[in-house]
């Protein structure tokens, strides 16, 4: 096994001296399995036990929604019904009130370019009549890319349900498409603002509840896409999750330092999808912990108990004590976390008492 996690010294030193400040335990390279008695017991003893090794970093963290962006007016008007900040908006519903008429959701990822009129023929014209067709207007319909008397038809039953002028066009003013359900995370323009192409107007999320923790830039091993992260919701309730990226930190608010961009903007995914962060309160901090290597069911002592061997053939041990007998045990060593050390070899047992520093 490779040695990790503790520095190789020259001489007889422990690791201990390096980590907790304990007290050094000398061994030869050459006693290793060699027993003493009485004065060669150590002043204090620890238990190999069976454990988890976790190495990780814990920061605060808050609750949001993945892939942020915002909805602007395609035309000119006077905001009539505001964004119903905090809701979820599905297929067929309004976004918001423009002019007293809907701005409708429909599902799709060609964004609105256009106007859509009988003649026209798209990728726009195809996801707009697969809406139709799953909202009930498209009984009579073939959904392929042309715009025609069909698809007029089944405009003009939708915009009668919507209180519309049935006009049979659909303006790009009318509609919004967006790849799926969206949640409203902030209404950008309220009542009887007045607003212009390319003023938001609100801005939308997906459904899928995310967090967002801000690590130090010397953190980057802990920023790769899946690293798994525990986290403890407000509730106290705890989460797996898993690294999904990096995203672009926002921007600090006037008058306030830079130290905001200094870090990573890590967004972790929550396992359970939408309902993991059901009834959470979304300003209320979270605690991430972030896990970058773990190791399950290993043995493990102190790290103060493990010593550094003299002699030719070096390497580490440990003092195994049983009874009022001790000897020296050839180990290898593994990854530290917590204080504690990951051990292994033939003559190692879970329960053995090993020596230690005295506390």
């Amino acid at each position: 096994m490779k040695h990790r996690g503790i520095p190789l010294v020259l001489g007889a030193v422990t690791v201990a001296a390096a980590v907790t400040g304990g007290v050094l335990f000398l061994g030869d390279g050459g006693d290793a399995g060699a027993s003493g008695k009485g004065g060669d017991l150590p002043p204090a003893t620890a238990t190999v036990v069976r454990t988890d090794l976790v190495q990780s970093k814990t920061v605060d963290g808050r609750l949001d929604f993945a892939q942020r962006r915002p909805v602007k007016s395609a035309v000119e008007g006077t905001v009539t019904v505001a964004a119903s900040e905090g809701g979820t908006v599905a297929m067929g519903q309004a976004l918001y009130e423009l002019n007293d008429k809907p701005v409708t959701l429909l599902y799709g990822p060609v964004p609105m370019f256009r106007e859509m009129k009988v003649g026209d023929r798209g990728s726009d014209v195809l996801q707009l009549e697969r809406n139709l067709r799953d909202l009930g207007y498209g009984s009579k319909l073939l959904v392929d890319i042309w715009y025609d008397e069909d698809t007029e038809a089944a405009v003009k039953q939708w915009q009668k349900s919507l209180n519309r002028e049935a006009t049979g066009r659909v303006g790009r003013g009318d509609v919004v498409f967006q790849p799926g359900r969206v949640k409203v995370v902030a209404a950008d323009a309220a009542l009887a603002d007045q607003v212009g192409p390319d003023t938001p107007v609100l801005t939308i999320a997906s459904t899928k509840p995310v967090v967002r923790a801000e690590l130090d830039q010397t953190d980057g091993a802990l920023v790769s896409r899946n690293t798994k992260v525990e986290v403890t919701l407000p509730s106290g309730r705890t989460v797996a999750g898993k690294v999904a990226g990096t995203v672009r930190p926002e921007e600090p608010a006037s008058g306030s330092g830079a130290g905001a961009q200094d870090g990573i903007t890590v967004e972790v995914v929550l396992d359970g999808g939408v309902g993991a962060a059901s009834g959470e309160d979304a300003k209320a901090s979270a605690s991430v912990k972030f896990v970058s290597e773990a190791h399950r069911g290993v043995l493990a002592v102190p790290v103060e108990a493990v010593v550094a061997l003299r002699g030719e053939n070096g390497g580490y041990g440990l003092q195994v004590v049983t009874g009022t007998t001790s000897r020296m045990v050839r180990v290898e060593t593994g990854m530290t976390a917590d204080g504690q050390i990951e051990v292994s070899g033939p003559d190692l047992r879970e329960g053995m008492k090993v020596g230690a520093a005295k506390s």
